[in-house]
């Protein structure tokens, strides 16, 4: 493995890490509203003289807000805050004086840690990429199969519709579904739906690649050998066609992670996926169609980063360049 692969790879461990255990990573409930910090601008954190460390090798200067009307804030140089590690509340990191907060990418306008929210929103951006691709490509490997080992009228048939499915835009069709999702449900079933919707979007483009490798495969003088065997047509095509194509699955599915996050987050901050105040990284966007936001608050921007990241990741983790 490459040095750029290995980066790209611990990085997305540690998104995904830091997504399996919102709870643990973040330093306060992603839900909680601190009114006396709205839009508060991320903390800047020090290092601590050697001679310090027994209080904390990390500190910040707490912040207080001099205009209300601008939100503007400032630290208060006399004072130290030291970082807590693994705190008895049981989260990675804190405050020693409970009283204070600490905003690592600042808060949005209800005074809500951003960077607890796009840790949570991961749970919810992160998993529809991994399920959306397990559905798709699990549905594109078993009909693609199937139509490229029996051929005919069904290879036929089955061709036939995948490219219906190709010709209908898909952002526009995946819109037009998401509107039928009813408001009142919870974001639990909100988050199902959208990855059901997504993964039927996605299965056909595969499916046609899977084929054209089938019918390839099924040529092959093994294959031939098995049939003479008295093999089972099932057997043949679980036990050996399929997982033929096992080194071309796993490299374009990884590569289509990003869509599926993009999919959901786009859906989100149109307002048509996971809603406040549950968190993803769309939604966590939606502000930042504010032109005004965007000049006073950037960090606004930060869920957009995670996304961009994850999905340059990915492509590098898997680059067939490397």
């Amino acid at each position: 493995m490459t040095l750029p692969a290995a980066i790209s790879l611990a990085i997305l461990v540690i998104l995904y890490f830091s997504a399996l255990f919102a709870p643990f990573v973040s330093p306060y409930d992603f839900k909680a509203q601190c009114r006396k910090y709205p839009n508060a601008p991320p903390a800047r954190v020090h290092i601590s003289p050697i001679d310090e460390w027994h209080e904390g090798i990390f500190y910040i200067h707490p912040v207080k807000m001099t205009d209300i009307y601008k939100r503007r804030y400032e630290e208060d140089k006399n004072r130290k805050v030291y970082i807590d590690i693994f705190t008895p509340e049981g989260r990675l990191f804190g405050l020693k004086e409970q009283e204070e907060r600490i905003f690592i990418f600042g808060t949005d306008g209800l005074g809500r840690d951003l960077f607890s929210r796009i840790v949570h929103g991961g749970r919810v951006s992160l998993t529809v990429g991994i399920l959306g691709v397990l559905i798709s490509y699990t549905l594109g490997i078993i009909i693609g199969s199937i139509a490229g080992y029996f051929g005919g009228w069904l290879d036929n048939v089955i061709m036939r519709i995948a490219e219906i499915f190709m010709s209908v835009p898909s952002f526009f069709l995946l819109l037009a579904l998401a509107v039928i999702i009813p408001s009142n449900i919870s974001s639990a079933m909100t988050f199902t739906l959208i990855v059901v919707i997504m993964s039927f979007l996605g299965w056909a483009g595969f499916a046609r690649v899977i084929r054209g490798m089938v019918i390839s495969e099924r040529e092959r003088d093994y294959i031939m050998a098995v049939q003479s065997l008295g093999a089972s047509h099932s057997r043949i095509l679980f036990k050996h066609i399929i997982p033929s194509t096992f080194n071309y699955t796993i490299i374009s599915a990884t590569l289509s992670i990003p869509g599926f996050i993009l999919g959901e987050s786009a859906l989100s901050l149109l307002g048509l996926g996971i809603q406040e105040p549950d968190a993803s990284w769309g939604n966590l966007l939606a502000s930042s169609q504010n032109v005004q936001n965007l000049i006073n608050y950037p960090w606004i921007l930060i869920p957009r980063s995670e996304e961009r990241r994850v999905g340059k990741e990915c492509r590098s983790r898997w680059s067939p360049y490397h």
